[in-house]
C-alpha cells in the first residue's frame, strides 16, 4: 500500500508540472564567461541522416525553446567518411547567416590522432594535435561555418593513446609518443590571440590528461581548458564519477562537463528492445552496423530493460528518467542532445522541463540499487 501511494504521489507531482510553464536553466562553463543552457544541441547527424532543411528546422526549434549552444566537429557527420565530412558545418553555417551570431555559443572539435582520416587535412598522412593540424582545422571550420570565431574549440580525442569508445582498460603496450601538452596549448593561445577562438576544452579525456593540461597552462602561462566533453549516462558512469568529478570540481580545476550520449546512443529510450520495431530499424545502431554496438550487448541490454521498468514504476517515461538523471548531477554543466527530427527534439527538451527537479529520492534510490548490479555495462 505504501509503495502504491508513493507511485501515485510521484505521478501527481509530475503531471502537475505538465501544465506549468518552465524554462531551461543556464550555467557558467568552467572558468569562462560562457553562460550555457543545460541542453546543448548535438548535430552529428546533419549531412548523413538529416537534410539541410531538416537541420535548419531543428536548429531553429532548439533555439526557440531556449537552447543557446550547439556542438559540431570537423569530423561530422558520424559515421565519418570522406564523402560527407564537413557537411554538418555547412548546414550550420547556412543557418547561422540568419541568426544573431552573439546569441549562439558555437562549439566545435579538432580531430585527435588518426591514421584513417587523413582526407581531413590537405597534406597529412596522419592526423595529430600539433600546431599545423590545429590551425588548418580551425581555418577550415571557420570557412565552413561562415563565422570569424569559435566560442569553444575542443580536442575531439587525445593525441596520445588512451582507452576510447567503450574500451575498458589502458593497454600499456599501445603507448606512443605524442605532441607535448605545452605545444598543443601554445597553438590554441595563438588562435585565441588572433581572435579566432574564445575558449578551449577537451573531449574523451582522462584525469591524467586534464591535470597535464591544467598544469602546463599554470606553469607556462597558457590558456586553461574550461570544459570536458565525455560520455555520461545511466549506462556509462564510472569513467567520470571515480576521479574526474574530483579533478573537475569548482574548487579544484573548475572544468565543466558537457555530457554526451546521455541517452546511451538512443538505447535508453527503449527503442532497440524490440529489434523488429520501426524505431529500432531506423535507429543508428542498426543503420550503421558496428556503430556503438556496446550499447546493444547483452549486459547493456539487460540493464536497459531494468531501467525501463524502473521508469515505469515511478510514472516516468524512459527519456524522462535518463535525461533527468544526467540533468540533476551537480557536476554536469550541459547535456548534449542529438535528434533526427523535431519530434524527437521536442520530447527531449520537454523531459528536462516537465520532469520533477531534482528527481525524487525514491527514484534515485532505485537507480543506485540498479547501479550496484550494472556498473557501466556499456564498457566492454
Amino acid at each position: 500500500m505504501r509503495t502504491s501511494r508513493m507511485r501515485g504521489s510521484l505521478r501527481t507531482r509530475i503531471c502537475a508540472k505538465l501544465g506549468e510553464k518552465s524554462a531551461l536553466q543556464y550555467k557558467k562553463l568552467g572558468d569562462s564567461d560562457l553562460v550555457i543552457s543545460e541542453i546543448t544541441f548535438g548535430t552529428m547527424t546533419f549531412g548523413e541522416q538529416n537534410t539541410e532543411k531538416e537541420a535548419h528546422g531543428m536548429l531553429s526549434y532548439a533555439f526557440e525553446r531556449g537552447i543557446n549552444a550547439l556542438d559540431t566537429a570537423e569530423a561530422y557527420p558520424i559515421p565519418m567518411s570522406k564523402e560527407t565530412q564537413g557537411k554538418t558545418d555547412l548546414f550550420i553555417g547556412s543557418w547561422l547567416k540568419s541568426q544573431p551570431r552573439d546569441k549562439v555559443i558555437l562549439a566545435t572539435k579538432v580531430c585527435g590522432y588518426s591514421e584513417r582520416s587523413s582526407y581531413i587535412r590537405d597534406n597529412a598522412k596522419v592526423l595529430r594535435v600539433d600546431t599545423a593540424n590545429i590551425k588548418e582545422s580551425v581555418e577550415k571550420s571557420l570557412k565552413r561555418l561562415g563565422t570569424d570565431y569559435i566560442d569553444l574549440l575542443q580536442i575531439h580525442w587525445p593525441d596520445r593513446y588512451v582507452a576510447l569508445f567503450g574500451e575498458f582498460s589502458y593497454d600499456p603496450a599501445k603507448w606512443r609518443s605524442s605532441v607535448p601538452f605545452v605545444e598543443q596549448l601554445r597553438a590554441f593561445q595563438e588562435l585565441i590571440e588572433e581572435g579566432k577562438v574564445r575558449y578551449i576544452g577537451v573531449s574523451n579525456e582522462t584525469s591524467y590528461g586534464v591535470m597535464e593540461f591544467v598544469h602546463a597552462a599554470r606553469v607556462e602561462g597558457l590558456p586553461k581548458i574550461v570544459s570536458i566533453q565525455n560520455s555520461y549516462s545511466l549506462l556509462v558512469r564510472c569513467r567520470f564519477e571515480v576521479d574526474l568529478v574530483e579533478v573537475c570540481h569548482p574548487n579544484n580545476c573548475n572544468i565543466g562537463l558537457l555530457a554526451y550520449s546521455p541517452l546511451g546512443a538512443g538505447s535508453l529510450t527503449g527503442k532497440y528492445i524490440d529489434s523488429n520495431s520501426e524505431p529500432a530499424r531506423k535507429g543508428r545502431l542498426n543503420l550503421f552496423p558496428g556503430y556503438m554496438e556496446r550499447y546493444n550487448k547483452s549486459v547493456a541490454r539487460e540493464a536497459t530493460i531494468e531501467y525501463l521498468e524502473l521508469a515505469k514504476k515511478h510514472g516516468l517515461t524512459a527519456v524522462q528518467l535518463a535525461l533527468g538523471f544526467v540533468r540533476d548531477r551537480p557536476f554536469v554543466t550541459s547535456s548534449i542532445i542529438g535528434a533526427t527530427s523535431v519530434e524527437q527534439l521536442k520530447e527531449d527538451i520537454d523531459a528536462f522541463l516537465i520532469t520533477e527537479r531534482p528527481l525524487p529520492p525514491e527514484v534515485m534510490a532505485d537507480i543506485e540499487n540498479l547501479f550496484k548490479r550494472y556498473k557501466d555495462p556499456a564498457i566492454l
